[in-house]
């Protein structure tokens, strides 16, 4: 027997916050969160009980980044400067803006590659379905965003540091 969906939300929760926020940035994620959840709750009386609840939220959450990624390429700034970015990037427990900013410069497939399989713990197999292509692929593209991390922050934090 499935447990009740609030079960799902207070196991789960957290996780798809911080991939939202990890895909997205802060300012959107709460947006994507909630989005995602509702559509989940729709849908959730058809999961089979054998599902891996974790990935099946994180795709739901996957498709919600895009649709408001490409909603936001669609808008105009209604605004003549952007407002300066929270510290952290939103991020629990981060206190150091230049990581999430560095993680928000990686190619789009590398950025969610990591926070998939960072963030959310999931499996490459689970990865290159969402993402779609191979698991290799997957792989391939949360190793060349974590060496790109390591590169870029850590090389500007221990300047002669041989790692």
């Amino acid at each position: 027997m499935k447990p009740p969906f609030e079960q799902i939300v207070t196991e789960h929760g957290d996780t798809v916050l911080r991939v939202c926020r990890v895909v997205l940035g802060a300012h959107d994620a709460e947006d994507a969160w909630s989005e995602t959840f509702l559509t989940a709750m729709r849908a959730y009386p058809d999961l089979p009980e054998t599902a891996n609840v974790q990935a099946w939220l994180v795709t739901i959450a996957h498709r919600k980044a895009v649709d408001i990624v490409r909603a936001a390429e669609r808008n105009p700034l209604p605004v003549r400067q952007l407002p300066d970015e929270p510290a952290g990037d939103g991020v629990a427990g981060a206190d150091d803006s230049g990581l999430w900013a560095t993680v928000g410069a990686l190619p789009d497939k590398q950025r969610r590659a990591v926070a998939y399989h960072y963030v959310a713990g999931l499996p490459y197999a689970e990865i290159a379905r969402i993402l779609g292509g191979t698991t290799e692929a997957a792989r391939r593209a949360a190793a060349d965003g974590v060496k790109s991390l390591r590169k870029a922050y850590l090389g500007a934090t221990s300047k002669g540091d041989t790692r």
